[in-house]
């Protein structure tokens, strides 16, 4: 069932020459409050029964907000994708062989989401993936697993990024997940507009093609232990580029996406954390 509530739509990236201010409003709009008293927020499931964030989800960009079991994300309608993605990797929940039937979300209003048609051409004109934010190896087993194939979990990701780079760090996300240790990992992920990169052949719609992306990771039920990771990748990352390249920190994840992170978590424990790499890649295969 979905619940809906009045809010107040915050903008997002729109035209990306003007990122850079626009990422600042968003911040310190988000800083005040996560919603406002116009919006319209869409949760096909209860919030309480989905934990994909653990110490919070993002607070800035859009107002619409998905909970699935498989993911959380949050919308942009000027863009056509999520501004941010959320999920929980656990040893039960992966698989392989799903099939990837593109869908359009149907829990997003017609206008503010793409379609399969408008991804006609794509791939031979601009060399790029329908790519997984949420991705579905690490999701495979759960009972929505299908959602994965939304649209509005996919981006136009290069394919030399999205089958280098970007799919080995997701396979050690997996792998982090299996370790006995380890009970749980949490990942954040997201687009970048910070040039222009083109647009999509099929389509008449306004849409914005993510320059780069931003991805956090943590084990556990907190961050607190320095047990985590940030990356910043370029959509241009050759195939064979190594992931451990382009570490990064919160901070810098936060500045560039203009969106803030880990917002359940107190202020003090997290001013520790933002200037800082973390712990984590030294168990990912980083030195």
């Amino acid at each position: 069932m979905q619940r809906k509530a009045r809010c107040k739509w915050l903008p997002f990236l729109f035209m990306p020459l003007l990122s850079g201010c626009i990422s600042k409003g968003m911040r310190e709009e988000a800083e005040q409050s996560s919603h406002g008293p116009d919006a319209i927020v869409e949760v096909p499931a209860s919030p309480a029964l989905i934990d994909n964030c653990s110490v919070g989800c993002p607070l800035g960009g859009g107002a619409v907000n998905i909970y699935r079991h498989s993911y959380t994300l949050n919308n942009n309608a000027s863009t056509k994708f999520a501004n941010w993605v959320a999920y929980k990797i656990t040893k039960s929940g992966q698989g392989f062989g799903r099939k990837r039937h593109w869908l359009t979300d149907p829990d997003i209003p017609v206008g503010e989401t793409l379609s399969p048609a408008d991804y006609k051409g794509a791939s031979a004109a601009l060399k790029i993936n329908r790519g997984h934010q949420a991705n579905l190896a690490s999701m495979a087993v759960m009972p929505d697993w299908e959602s994965l194939n939304y649209l509005s979990n996919i981006t136009p990701q290069k394919a030399d990024l999205n089958q280098g780079p970007w799919e080995k760090l997701e396979v050690k996300e997996r792998e982090l997940s299996n370790r006995t240790t380890i009970e749980h990992v949490y990942v954040l992920t997201g687009p970048l507009y910070e040039r222009y990169i083109g647009t999509l052949p099929g389509t008449t719609k306004l849409h914005t093609i993510p320059s780069g992306y931003w991805k956090v990771i943590f084990t556990g039920s907190r961050p607190d232990d320095g047990m985590f990771a940030s990356f910043l990748m370029d959509q241009d990352t050759p195939r064979t580029a190594n992931f451990c390249d382009y570490q990064v920190t919160l901070e810098e994840v936060e500045r560039r996406s203009g969106l803030i992170m880990w917002s359940g978590l107190g202020s003090q424990e997290k001013t520790a954390l933002r200037t800082v790499k973390g712990r984590l890649p030294t168990l990912i295969g980083c030195s």
